[in-house]
């Protein structure tokens, strides 16, 4: 199975793609997408708790668009400092923000300002003063090596043109025992080079 785009694939032109879609998708949740969005999707698809999303500030839910709850899978402990790569407007990095408590951090990183923007503004409002967002992307974390216990990740791996190196990223950031929890879009079989060169598939 494939872990990078084909050789020929415009990976420039990919990343402005994405940035481009998901700056819409911050500053337009409202908009004409092909993948879902909000609160309502969080709840009623990938169970999340409803009261715990209508207690974050409404910027920080309404651009929701992952694919899962990777906060399911394990509970972030408190002390914790937690990486969110691809954090968005912050659904999951607020929450894992709450998680790890005052004597803990949550670093959301977002290639795209739009979003860091949204992000930070929605801490702001939630009061949560152990947020820090960074600007970059899955294959180059800005991050310390060996320095965070968990790295968590909602449908932005699939969206990366080489996912070896993005998952030794992941590793890279971890402490020994370190956790990813993550949630993700995964074929069972090999893509015909038609569909693994269209940027819209990769892109969205």
């Amino acid at each position: 199975m494939a872990v990078a785009c084909p050789v020929d694939l415009d990976t420039a032109r990919l990343r402005a793609e994405i940035q481009s879609i998901y700056s819409r998708v911050a500053s337009a949740p409202d908009g004409e997408f092909h993948f879902h969005r909000g609160l309502d999707y969080a709840v009623d698809f990938l169970r999340y708790d409803r009261a715990a999303l209508a207690a974050l500030p409404p910027l920080a839910v309404e651009s929701f668009a992952g694919v899962g709850n990777p906060l399911r899978m394990e509970t972030i402990t408190a002390g914790s400092t937690v990486v969110d790569i691809g954090c968005g407007a912050g659904t999951d990095l607020l929450l894992a923000a709450k998680a790890a408590g005052p004597g803990g951090r949550a670093i959301g990183i977002d290639m795209t300002q739009s979003m860091l923007r949204k992000a930070e503004a929605a801490a702001a409002a939630a009061g949560l003063t152990n947020v820090e967002l960074r600007q970059g992307d899955a294959l180059e974390l800005p991050v310390e090596s060996g320095s965070v216990g968990f790295v968590i990740s909602n449908g932005v791996l699939n969206l990366a043109p080489d996912k070896r190196r993005a998952f030794s990223e992941v590793f890279r950031v971890l402490r020994p025992a370190g956790r990813f929890l993550y949630a993700d879009i995964v074929v069972r079989s090999e893509l015909p080079e038609s569909i693994r060169s269209d940027i819209d598939l990769w892109s969205g």
